[in-house]
């Protein structure tokens, strides 16, 4: 009997049976971080962007988390000043693929399958993953809480023909500093678009950030659960074709601390409406 798409989700939001290995991408000529699953040959993996501002360390957890469910992530350690470059981390993502490709991790007893290669990245890093998911062909990408870039995702994504999970925070959903529904909307392929209850977008950073004191990007614990264990299935199914985590690909199913959002220019013209009240329009 196949599992509730709850239990799944209580599932995956623990770790995985992996062991977990940690490595430096540096060695391979691209600043940044990988870690890895102790073994296994023809692996999933993704190049993940971080957010403005936001350094590797504050995403460990999440990148032990799907490692030890078997999936590779790579993290390019770059445009992390105040004033980045959007398109440069987009290159360094696909650099960071192709590596993954490439070069042999580990030990030697891990390899990664070309056809099995996905785009992940958080703010920034969300929109800066749609950029390079224009200029190649991957499996999946996931935007989680993505923010606007230059030039924008929320255009390109119309490029974008692979599968998409798109993540949005309930608290911020529709604000200037979200570009979610905008991806959703143009979005080229398959794609799903679930808001997280209670979130803000800079809810899943770990620990403390340098801007904190300003009351940005305050941490929370449920909502870095619920991202862990709605990223880990859907990448599961698109990337290792695990069809047991289909439930997190599917726009019917109900997962614990989410919902599916089928009618994103709703949100668009609620927005509009509460714009033309405030200037008394």
């Amino acid at each position: 009997m196949a599992a509730k798409p709850k239990s799944l989700a209580q599932r995956l939001s623990k770790r995985g049976p992996h062991t977990v290995l940690r490595g430096n991408l540096a060695l391979a000529g691209q600043p940044g971080t990988v870690y890895t699953p102790a073994e296994g040959f023809g692996l999933p993996a993704v190049a993940f962007g971080h957010g403005w501002m936001t350094g590797l360390d504050k995403y460990s957890k999440l990148f032990e988390h799907l490692a030890s469910w078997g999936i590779v992530v790579a993290a390019p350690s770059t445009e992390r000043g105040p004033i980045p470059s959007h398109l440069g981390l987009a290159a360094d993502l696909g650099t960071t693929l192709d590596i993954c490709v490439g070069v042999r991790l580990g030990t030697g007893r891990i390899s990664v399958h070309p056809d099995r290669l996905g785009l992940v990245g958080h703010g920034m890093g969300a929109g800066a993953a749609v950029l390079a998911a224009s200029r190649r062909e991957v499996a999946a990408v996931a935007a989680l809480y993505p923010a606007p870039t230059s030039p924008p995702a929320s255009t390109l994504a119309a490029r974008v023909h692979a599968p998409g999970l798109v993540l949005a925070a309930e608290k911020d959903l529709g604000s200037m500093g979200s570009d979610a529904v905008a991806v959703a909307q143009t979005w080229g392929g398959e794609v799903l678009m679930r808001a997280v209850h209670k979130a803000t977008d800079d809810g899943m950073i770990e620990g403390r950030r340098l801007l904190a004191f300003l009351g940005v990007g305050g941490a929370q614990r449920n909502t870095q659960k619920v991202t862990r264990a709605l990223l880990t299935g859907y990448l599961l199914y698109r990337l290792a074709g695990d069809k047991t985590y289909a439930p997190f690909a599917d726009p019917e199913a109900e997962l614990p601390g989410s919902e599916v959002l089928t009618e994103p220019d709703a949100i668009d013209r609620e927005l509009g409406t509460q714009i033309n009240q405030l200037l008394g329009r």
